[in-house]
């Protein structure tokens, strides 16, 4: 395949490539460094680098923005309240996902169509909405570009992605140009962990084969998504790259503020755990929601202090639990107190989330009798098969699980690496 540039951004007094188009493999890569901390700048987002290029990306087109409030500069400014005024880029719709374009909206959730407050621009709603639908909003926007920025959390089941992927499908069939302004993965994109999805279990919270922790940033799963799954009619495509970033930043070494992308996702350190403990959804655990904690704390009434020993004992790399009595106020148990446990990462170089989210489950149906999956089984749907299910059902252990995913994963990740753009 080859690569085509259409645009380029002084930096540092060097020329980097500013947009790699989806039929190509662009080639932009993270200063050396290990972080803001050690002697390098901060981590300038897709959107840095195309608003100091002018806008000439977007030059001569109608443009609408799939945002949230995550989608702000490094000084803390909605990308959509500094590109309205300026007439270098003609902005002229805004696209909302779940939770919404301002995030006035809970789990579950949409704002809605309305007209912008602030700018008096129309807000169209996006959430679960895919393709033809989609494609007609987008048709009735006037847009000649959709332009996607929202930070992903790193798991397959965290929904921004999907509406990424909804939003590429349908821009091609409505013959528009989708541009992807990456940011940075918050745990790392050192790795992908975890089972991938059989294409039989796709839902909102996992539309194609990926991982459950799958290491990319939100620019490289676009050219992932349009070379691997929608090859047969993919979107004209364009992604902004970051400078500065490495593929073993965590957020805190971006120098970038954090805004919580979601209600329950309130600090990069429920990012960190989140790929593993949010399969507590598809059981009858709360999963923390409610609590200052989500994802950290997990708990149930009638568990007590042996789930938390029993969980030490595995001696699970970079990671250790605290016996935990929580009220959560909202969701599982709302108002009632709870027992269970809080992890506390100790090592994130070495904690790995989805190992640690098997465990747990597995120690719990071994210390708690009244342990039950979700009467949905939406335990599959988050781990894209049955097999975790029924293997912890059968008495596996943490490692049988996790090596029964081992070949599926490895040959994701042989895929994966051709669409990594940062080094580090």
């Amino acid at each position: 395949m080859s690569l085509s540039r259409r645009g380029v951004l002084a930096a540092g007094g060097a020329m980097g490539a500013l947009a790699a188009t989806a039929a190509g493999t662009g080639t932009a890569s993270a200063a050396p460094g290990r972080g803001p901390g050690h002697g390098r700048g901060r981590v300038r987002t897709g959107f840095d680098r195309l608003a100091a290029d002018g806008y000439r990306l977007l030059r001569g087109q109608k443009v609408g923005v799939v945002t949230n409030p995550t989608g702000i500069t490094a000084d803390v400014r909605h990308i959509v309240d500094v590109m309205h005024p300026d007439e270098r880029v003609n902005l002229t719709a805004v696209f909302g996902p779940e939770h919404g374009f301002r995030g006035t909206a809970q789990a579950g959730g949409s704002e809605g169509r309305y007209d912008d407050p602030a700018t008096g621009l129309p807000v169209y709603d996006t959430y679960l909405k895919s393709g033809q639908d989609l494609a007609d909003i987008f048709t009735a926007s006037g847009v000649d570009t959709v332009v996607f920025d929202i930070q992903d959390a790193g798991a397959r089941f965290y929904t921004y992605i999907w509406t990424l992927y909804d939003c590429m499908e349908a821009a091609a069939l409505a013959g528009k140009r989708l541009v992807v302004l990456d940011r940075p993965n918050p745990v790392t994109g050192r790795a992908a962990l975890g089972p991938v999805l059989d294409p039989a279990f796709a839902t909102f919270v996992g539309r194609r084969e990926i991982a459950q922790a799958h290491g990319m940033t939100v620019a490289e799963l676009a050219l992932f998504f349009n070379a691997e799954f929608l090859r047969e009619n993919p979107v004209r495509l364009d992604v902004v790259t970051m400078s500065e970033w490495r593929r073993s930043d965590f957020f805190d070494d971006t120098g970038l503020p954090w805004v919580p992308p979601s209600p329950n996702m309130p600090t990069p350190e429920t990012a960190l755990v989140y790929s593993g403990t949010c399969l507590f959804e598809g059981t009858n655990l709360s999963e923390g929601r409610g609590t200052t904690r989500p994802f950290e704390l997990l708990g149930a009434e009638g568990i007590d202090h042996r789930w938390a020993a029993a969980a030490n004992a595995l001696e699970l790399p970079g990671v250790a639990f605290r016996e935990a009595y929580f009220a959560p106020t909202f969701s599982k148990f709302q108002g009632k107190t709870v027992g269970g446990v809080q992890l506390h990462v100790q090592d994130r170089e070495v904690f790995d989330p989805v190992r640690t989210g098997i465990a747990l489950l597995v120690t719990a149906k071994r210390t708690w009798s009244g342990f039950a999956w979700r009467p949905d089984n939406w335990i599959d749907k988050l781990t894209g098969n049955t097999r975790v299910r029924t293997m912890i059902d059968a008495g596996a252990d943490t490692d049988e699980v996790v090596r029964a995913w081992q070949r599926d994963l490895s040959a994701f990740r042989a895929k994966r690496r051709r669409y990594l753009r940062y080094g580090g």
